[in-house]
């Protein structure tokens, strides 16, 4: 017998050493979220768990664990067809299911029968979750970061983009959390990830990276759209030292209306977005700016949208929040073009060397 259960705090701190980490929950379960690299092996399926759980209620228990029993070997038979017949014998997988363990272990049961050395989660993938949202704290707290800052529009994502680039340690948020993190900042047509997979995401990033070496973070706040960042990074983010982009106005229109061209190309659904600061600035400055836009006229819209919004709110959000802003280093590109970027980036790595 070689199957082996471990605690949630082992399996993250061991979490490279396995071959393969197996989801025996159903497909609705891993979409929500799963362990980093996790292939989907059902013990029971969506439809099949709805039936047994209504076997269970409308029956009983007995009746129940009988019916699961038979479709859960069928399931495991497939797994075992489909996903193990070539395995070698020194194959090491990690399993888990939802919590109980139950839907896990008649796989791992099986595969140890074989003679696979099968490690099994203790408290599956919700103790999991707990252990590693535990780590996430660790991990940030020894990392050293230096935080991106910069007004609305200053190419903070593009200097991120050409720091990656060059080879630099880059932790992207908004790109996790697929949301540009201001009002307007929801890309059209893409879904966030649920929060469950976001921190997944953000632990699978940051565990990664070499303490040793600089990471660089865009100046987020607490969410990115409806996604909250880790407090524990948020802490270790605000006690960072900072950088400030600089960037004239003009550039700043420019550069949000080259990534902003899905509100260009659609007048009204960039009205509808504004409706959301209507409590902040009146209907009166709101149904303003809604004329320049169904006439095509979005730099005065931009640019107000920036002076007399956003640039207050963040100025004020970042002396209050990053203990570090008023010792900020200046960053001034020579533009808001990639090619600049690349050039600040570039000096920024080898300065962080």
């Amino acid at each position: 017998m070689s199957l082996t259960l471990i605690s949630a705090t082992e399996a993250v701190a061991r979490f490279d050493a396995f071959d393969t980490i197996i989801d025996a929950r159903s497909e609705s379960e891993y979409a929500e979220d799963h362990l980093p690299g996790a292939e989907n092996w059902p013990t029971l399926h969506d439809d099949e768990r709805q039936s047994i759980g209504t076997l269970y209620k409308q029956v009983n228990a007995f009746e129940a664990k009988k019916r699961g029993a038979a479709l859960a070997a069928r399931n495991i038979s497939t797994h075992i067809e489909r996903h193990v017949l070539d395995r070698p014998r020194d194959w090491a997988p990690l399993a888990y299911c939802w919590r109980g363990g139950k839907r896990s272990g008649s796989l791992s049961l099986v595969l140890d029968q074989i003679g696979f050395r099968v490690s099994l989660i203790e408290g599956g993938y919700k103790a999991f979750r707990a252990a590693m949202l535990e780590d996430m704290a660790v991990c940030a707290a020894r990392l050293k970061f230096r935080v991106i800052c910069g007004t609305t529009g200053s190419g903070k994502t593009r200097l991120l983009q050409a720091l990656r680039q060059t080879g630099a340690q880059v932790l992207d948020l908004e790109e996790l959390a697929r949301h540009r993190s201001s009002v307007l900042g929801a890309l059209p047509g893409i879904a966030q990830p649920t929060q469950k997979c976001f921190d997944t995401l953000v632990w699978e990033q940051i565990r990664q990276f070499d303490p040793q070496r600089v990471v660089f973070v865009e100046s987020e706040s607490k969410k990115v759209g409806n996604v909250s960042i880790h407090p524990g990074l948020v802490d270790a983010m605000r006690a960072s030292p900072c950088s400030v982009v600089d960037l004239s106005i003009e550039e700043r229109v420019d550069l949000l209306l080259e990534d902003y061209t899905y509100f260009t190309r659609n007048p009204e659904q960039f009205c509808k977005r504004l409706d959301a600061l209507t409590a902040q600035r009146g209907k009166a400055v709101i149904e303003g700016w809604k004329e320049y836009v169904r006439r095509d006229e979005f730099r005065p819209v931009v640019r107000e949208l920036l002076t007399a919004h956003y640039d207050p709110v963040y100025l004020q959000s970042m002396e209050r929040n990053f203990t570090q802003f008023v010792e900020a280093t200046v960053l001034s590109p020579a533009d808001r073009t990639v090619e600049s970027m690349k050039t600040l980036a570039l000096s920024l790595t080898f300065s962080a060397a």
